[in-house]
Parts: structure tokens; C-alpha cells; sequence
């Protein structure tokens, strides 16, 4: 499975379980693209995580992206991994 992270806004993000990573999906009636990954993240403090793809809202700039990725960065721990 893939942890898929969609990045909302800049308060709000979520992370789901996956089979796959299509280029882009709908969500709540949103189009959101892929941005990054699936990559598999080294396992950490023990612990084996499985690989991670990151979504937003395929409207947005990669600069819009990029700040809603750092926001993003205070709640997901699947953006704080090293890979």
C-alpha cells in the first residue's frame, strides 16, 4: 500500500491508504495531480514505512504547492522522512 498525503490548504491535509498513484485523482469533488513520489522512505526509529505519494489540488502553482508542502510539514510525518 501507498500512503497517499493531500495537501488541502494550508491547515488542512490528509493521509489515506492506496493501491496505486494515478498522475491525477478526485477527491470531494476536487482534481488533485501528483506532486511527488511513491518513494519509500528509509525505515527510522525502528520503524518500516511504506512508500509515499503526495497530492494537491492540481490547480496550484508548484510555488502554492511548495507552501502548502512546508505547512504541511508541522501535522504529516510522511513529509518529514529522509528517503
Amino acid at each position: 500500500m501507498i500512503s497517499t498525503v493531500f495537501l488541502i490548504n494550508k491547515s488542512t491535509s490528509k493521509v489515506e491508504k492506496l493501491a496505486d498513484a494515478p498522475e491525477l485523482l478526485e477527491r470531494d469533488g476536487v482534481v488533485f495531480s501528483l506532486r511527488g513520489g511513491p518513494r519509500t522512505p528509509r525505515p527510522s526509529g525502528g520503524q518500516v514505512w511504506d512508500p509515499v505519494a503526495v497530492y494537491a489540488p492540481d490547480e496550484l502553482t508548484e510555488e502554492e504547492f511548495q507552501e502548502l508542502y512546508e505547512a504541511g510539514r508541522q501535522r504529516v510525518d510522511e513529509l518529514n522522512l529522509k528517503y
